[in-house]
């Protein structure tokens, strides 16, 4: 998969019956050209021509396939076990209160690549039954954490922060809090020349400013309960413009922190740990916040999983959970109807 600060391609390998029964096997990252990364922003910010969306796909599925190809050198003897691929793409758009969402990456691509079924487009069948199409590792989350003490979080911090919150009698709620590292990203390339706030350098220096923090959270969109989504861009509105470049990250920081902290407040109970993946789990003043407002958080590397390749390893789970038409959702997750099985098989005959 190709994540929302289109840094570039997460590819793992898996074994799984879908369920239960998960090893992992190895994983990689195959980061885009600069070109290809920011042309991706571009038409995830705003509309660009049908033609360059088409050449975008075309570009974005080769890497994809130089991705997996890479790690199946890696991994020659695994590799030729290999029975489906899932293909999650790049997300475009995601506008869940319309029901209208979009990943490019074209299948038949990898398809013919490996001589494997590649299973794709997991959001859309999710938002035909009234779903927001979004989060979808909870049920991987789920299935992942069912040995730890509960109440218990799994916090992924991407360019939108979502939640899964597992407690005592097998309950799940899920959802998105707020945004991730995305606007953080973004601040630091648009102020600071840097494709991201590396190691909290400017977040470091800087002080949060409280007013910013409270006016971006009295957007209708923190009020409402789990299960939501948002897409990445539905929190442009948080306004950092007039303070300084180290000011203007730490308030972004607080309000990714913050954010996360008043949706877990309204859940049933408090977790009694939080666990942390994606790619803010390496920013160590988002993680110094998030500390200071749950107690104990930790990695999930703790567990002996990869920050960096689970949400990719997630999209090889519900690969298999499509063909065997198992749920990818639920209303807890999504705020579907009822429970789907989402997803569609790609074969290159």
């Amino acid at each position: 998969m190709s994540g929302t600060s289109g840094d570039g391609v997460d590819a793992a390998l898996l074994e799984t019956d879908g369920e239960s029964e998960i090893s992992f096997l190895g994983g990689l990252t195959l980061p885009f050209p600069e070109d290809l990364r920011m042309r991706l922003l571009e038409a995830s910010q705003h509309d660009v021509p049908t033609t360059e969306l088409l050449r975008l796909e075309k570009e974005v599925s080769l890497h994809h396939v130089e991705a997996v190809k890479l790690l199946f050198e890696k991994h020659p003897q695994i590799s030729k076990k290999v029975e489906v691929l899932g293909f999650h793409g790049h997300t475009i758009r995601h506008v869940p209160n319309e029901g209208l969402t979009m990943q490019i990456g074209n299948p038949w691509l990898l398809a013919k690549a490996f001589g494997v079924p590649v299973v794709n487009d997991f959001r859309r069948c999710d938002m035909a039954a009234s779903g927001h199409g979004a989060p979808l590792v909870s049920m991987f989350h789920r299935a992942l954490f069912l040995d730890v003490p509960h109440p218990t979080l799994v916090l992924n911090l991407g360019g939108v922060a979502n939640v899964t919150w597992l407690g005592q009698n097998e309950e799940i709620i899920a959802g998105d809090a707020g945004p991730g590292c995305g606007l953080l990203d973004e601040w630091a390339q648009a102020m600071a020349d840097l494709p991201h706030d590396r190691d909290g350098q400017l977040s470091a220096a800087g002080k949060v400013h409280w007013e910013t923090v409270e006016a971006a959270l009295s957007a209708p969109f923190f009020e409402q309960p789990l299960p939501k989504a948002a897409d990445r861009y539905d929190f442009d509105h948080v306004d950092v413009s007039r303070l300084t470049i180290e000011d203007g990250a730490a308030t972004l920081c607080a309000v990714t922190a913050e954010a996360v902290f008043r949706v877990v407040k309204k859940l049933p109970d408090m977790p009694k740990k939080v666990w942390v993946c994606g790619g803010g789990v390496h920013h160590p003043i988002l993680m110094k916040m998030l500390a200071e407002r749950f107690g104990e958080i930790s990695n999930v590397d703790r567990r002996g999983l990869n920050p960096d390749t689970l949400e990719a390893e997630c999209f090889a789970w519900l690969a298999v959970r499509h063909q065997k038409q198992l749920p990818l959702t639920i209303p807890e997750t999504t705020g579907c109807e009822r429970s789907v099985s989402g997803g569609v098989s790609a074969f290159f005959c």
